[in-house]
């Protein structure tokens, strides 16, 4: 060591002791950029200058020295004070920095080792060790700026604005989803630790439900169980198969839960396209066997759990036996052998692939599909029936030629328990399809039983109805006449205003005869919708053809076979009862006689189309059979229950205004009321409209078709009418306080197909004013015994009370008030031709013969044609715009429009006849 005096606080270097500056380079040069910016401010001044700038030129006498000298401002005076050259004590010479400051070093004085704030940091901060300086730091190039990290400041994303706002950001989304999937994998374990299966529900053996009449009394039970539990091994393959096609085909592979056709099914209920099911054959199973039918979600989470756990604990074999011994086929029947006793008379096992696939279609809605208690729906019960066969042929179950080879097996007629029989049974069924039309409990659910149901029936007036038939029908019945076996009788009462059915007639027995005559809809109604055709022509202020206001007493031909003018599609001449003329003739005297020339024209003057508006404003239904917008909808070829009549007759009784009929007043379960949603009552047609039609029908009874009605001893309104081929007769009529439609009807009993009532009661044939007038008659004296008598209270339209015009000279053409036209061949012309009635079997003036549109066919060895003649189109015609004048019913006819060719479906829509 030399003995020269150490300066304090400086060593000397050699060629092996690491320079403390070198050493410590990079530590200094993070301490610099990690500091605050807001603390270095004279940073942008120079970048050559350190916080507390001394001389910034390296003075290290190493020959490297440039190369690994630190960017300016990264070191301390003092440090670069010590840099100098021992031998001579002056700064070593080393080329400057780019951008370093060069000038003279005005401070000579050291500073004192340790007082450098970054010397104190080295001491913190620095290796520790004395080793040689970090690699990096001597590969720093010389001239780089020791700032740079210092300025260098991360980069903040822009604000985000407007709409981007709301929209999260992908890290939020994600930790949603995140979120969301724990919670629910959480609930789904929670809810499968604890939900266990629960033991069979009550509903696995329905209690009986009680139907009682408005007084309390009892009218029938209904709810006894018809199950027979069987083996899957009792049910044919081919069988099980057709279940499997109706309801779930993937059965046998899919697990006991379908999430995606559960959210489909609740999606197409929310959107509106129908209340579906989305369960699996185990789900039904679960909801049949262990729950209940209440749609709650509750009862939809266990449901799902409790099928889950199932699918577990059972094989898919055990839960389809299950399934298929609990699940309801309609008749009171469950269980699927159940149902093959109630439909086909015969065990499971007997079954073929036909009646197989008709059971399993009834799963879906039993009473939708039954064709022998709901005749008018064959068609829907084939559709059904077809769509679960050509599942199977899908699904490979059956060959094409064998679903070619099979025809729809047909299911006999029920017979019910004892426990419904007379008029029991049929209240009973049209009580359930009342609730289920309406919405208030379907089929099923009630037939889990518990049910006490009060009817608006009143027990008096079931009993007089119930007289009144046996009395004026049955008790004329022969077992001799073969005609007599055929015959059929419905009825029913409502009370005005309310729309209470108070009395009701299904037929002879419940027992004997399961279709219900009050409710059916598949007899045409006959002249009975006549009214429907004065109330439109009023209600719209119509004119006839020649511009004159249709009232009481306008003129019309009464001609029978005439064409009827201004309709522009098929030529249709409706022949009159017994095909007699009347010539000219008031729309009085019109129903009076039931003309039906003149309500067929009638009903084109007015259109077609109004009057089928006017028909369901009043009370029937929109999809009412073979109502249509033709001129033949006067003659009444739709197919109308007895009910449907008897509710819009109601109407026209209060005076237009209408109110959806009834048959419950109450219905409890466990003491609890059911909600019945409330009706309401709309204006159908103005008073004056209903009230003048009432005017026109008080005519028939009083000394029209309808005398025998006068029995009543009462003021009525009503008419009568007959079906084509006299199939049917009617009477529909109405006093202030009860409106009561009555039909006799001819059915074979075997075969189920309508037949013609001539012959029957020992008459020649029998109408509307016979045997139902005479049942209206007796039943609303005996129903209306000791209540006062009332009269109508009637506002008319303006003219009604006019009298008809004077006709001077009925075969004198030129009389002003006779609506014909001279050169109208079906009018007038030679005196003697206009009122001389025609053989059924001359042809018509145009050289046409009684086809299609002609006048048909009689009844062989008669010279009267028993069916209404020629049925036109139904599609509207161009009459459907608004009348205006000139759409009456004379004028000339020697020139109709050309017809067009019909259609299959126009050749057999039914024409309908009056009476």
């Amino acid at each position: 060591m030399s003995d020269e005096p150490q300066q304090q606080g400086w060593t000397p270097r050699d060629a092996t002791a690491a320079d403390p500056s070198d050493k410590d380079k990079d530590k200094r040069n993070r301490k610099d950029e990690g500091r605050d910016r807001h603390k270095r401010k004279d940073e942008g001044k120079g970048k050559g200058k350190g916080k507390g700038s001394a001389p910034d030129t390296d003075t290290g006498g190493e020959p490297e020295a440039a190369d690994k000298a630190p960017t300016s401002g990264s070191r301390p005076a003092a440090d670069q004070e010590r840099d100098t050259d021992p031998a001579s004590g002056s700064p070593a010479a080393s080329p400057a920095a780019p951008g370093t400051d060069t000038s003279p070093d005005t401070d000579p004085a050291p500073e004192p080792p340790g007082t450098h704030p970054d010397d104190d940091t080295e001491a913190d901060t620095g290796s520790g060790d004395g080793g040689p300086p970090d690699a990096a730091t001597e590969a720093t190039p010389a001239g780089a700026t020791a700032t740079a990290g210092a300025k260098k400041t991360r980069k903040r994303r822009p604000r985000r604005t407007g709409w981007r706002r709301a929209v999260p950001t992908w890290r939020v989304t994600v930790g949603s989803l995140l979120v969301a999937s724990l919670l629910v994998i959480g609930a789904l374990v929670t809810g499968y630790l604890l939900v266990d299966i629960p033991p069979a529900n009550a509903a696995a053996t329905a209690q009986t439900n009680v139907y009682l009449y408005a007084d309390g009394t009892h009218i029938a039970r209904d709810g006894d169980i018809n199950r027979e539990n069987v083996s899957l091994d009792k049910v044919p393959l081919d069988v099980q198969q057709t279940v499997l096609a109706a309801e779930d085909r993937d059965f046998y592979s899919e697990p006991p839960i379908d999430p995606q056709a559960m959210v489909r099914a609740a999606w197409n209920t929310v959107t509106g396209k129908g209340k579906q099911s989305g369960s699996t054959i185990t789900q039904q199973y679960v909801k049949n066997y262990y729950l209940g039918q209440e749609q709650t979600v509750t009862r939809k989470v266990k449901e799902f759990f409790i099928a889950i756990k199932l699918g577990r604990n059972q094989s898919k074999r055990e839960i389809l036996e299950g399934y298929l011994n609990t699940s309801y086929f309609g008749r009171n029947a469950y269980g699927i052998q159940a149902a093959a006793h109630a439909y086909y008379g015969k065990d499971v096992e007997d079954l073929d692939v036909a009646e197989g696939a008709y059971l399993a279609g009834l799963l879906n809605a039993p009473n939708s599909y039954d064709v022998a208690t709901h005749p008018e729906k064959k068609e829907a019960a084939i559709a059904r029936w077809n769509y679960v066969l050509g599942g199977m042929v899908k699904e490979k179950w059956l060959s094409r030629e064998g679903r070619e080879a099979l025809t729809f097996p047909t299911p006999r007629q029920a017979k019910p328990s004892s426990g419904l029989s007379g008029q029991g049974g049929y209240i009973v069924q049209a009580v359930e399809d009342h609730l289920a039309a309406r919405g208030i409990l379907d089929e099923q659910t009630l037939a889990t039983g518990g049910y006490r149901i009060t009817t608006t029936l009143q027990r008096p007036k079931q009993d007089a109805l119930s007289a009144a038939v046996d009395d004026r029908v049955m008790s004329k019945l022969d077992s001799e006449r073969e005609a007599d076996r055929d015959v059929r009788v419905g009825g029913a009462s409502i009370e005005p205003g309310t729309g209470k059915v108070v009395a009701m007639y299904g037929g002879i027995d419940y027992t004997q005869q399961y279709v219900n005559n009050a409710t059916r809809r598949d007899y045409q109604v006959g002249s009975t919708f006549k009214p429907f055709v004065l109330a439109s022509a009023f209600e719209n202020r119509s004119t006839t053809r020649e511009g004159r206001p249709i009232t009481p007493n306008a003129l019309y031909v009464g001609d029978s076979q005439r064409p009827v003018q201004g309709w522009n599609g098929p030529r249709y001449a409706p022949e009159n009862e017994d095909d007699v003329s009347y010539g000219p003739i008031t729309v009085r005297e019109a129903a009076d006689n039931s003309v039906n020339a003149v309500f067929a024209q009638m009903a084109v003057d007015v259109g077609p189309a109004r009057v089928m508006s006017t028909a369901i404003a009043l009370g029937l239904p929109s999809t009412t059979p073979d109502l249509s917008p033709s001129p033949s909808i006067a003659l009444g070829p739709s197919t109308a229950s007895v009910l449907d009549m008897t509710g819009a007759y109601a109407s026209l009784a209060d005076h237009g205004r209408h109110t959806p009929y009834t048959l419950v007043e109450k219905i409890t379960k466990n003491g609890v009321d059911v909600a019945i949603p409330e009706t309401s009552t709309v204006q159908a047609v103005s008073r004056e409209a209903a009230d003048t039609t009432t005017h026109v029908l008080r005519g028939v009874v009083d000394g029209g078709t309808g005398s025998a009605a006068q029995s009543a001893g009462r003021p009525a309104a009503g008419k009568t009418g007959t079906a084509e081929e006299d199939r049917a007769a009617w009477f529909a009529g109405y006093t202030p306080e009860l409106a009561t439609v009555v039909a006799v009807m001819g059915q074979n009993p075997k075969t189920g197909s309508q037949t013609s009532l001539y012959g029957a009661l020992g008459m020649s044939r029998i109408n509307g004013g016979g045997a139902p007038a005479e049942i209206w008659g007796q039943y609303t004296a005996a129903a209306l015994e000791g209540s006062e008598v009332r009269d109508f209270e009637l506002r008319l339209v303006p003219g009604a009370d006019d009298p008809p015009p004077e006709r001077r000279d009925p075969n004198d053409p030129r009389d002003p008030n006779d609506p014909r036209d001279p050169n109208d061949p079906g009018g007038s012309g030679d005196p003697e031709e206009v009122y001389r009635p025609r053989d059924p079997g001359e042809q018509t003036d145009e050289g046409g013969d009684r086809g299609p549109y002609g006048s048909g066919g009689g009844r062989p060895g008669t010279s009267r044609n028993p069916g209404a003649t020629g049925t036109p189109p139904g599609g509207p015609p161009a009459d459907a715009a608004p009348a205006g004048p000139g759409t009456g019913v004379a004028g000339p006819t020697a020139a109709p429009p050309p017809a067009a060719s019909p259609t299959p479906a126009d050749l057999a829509l039914p024409a309908g006849r009056a009476q």
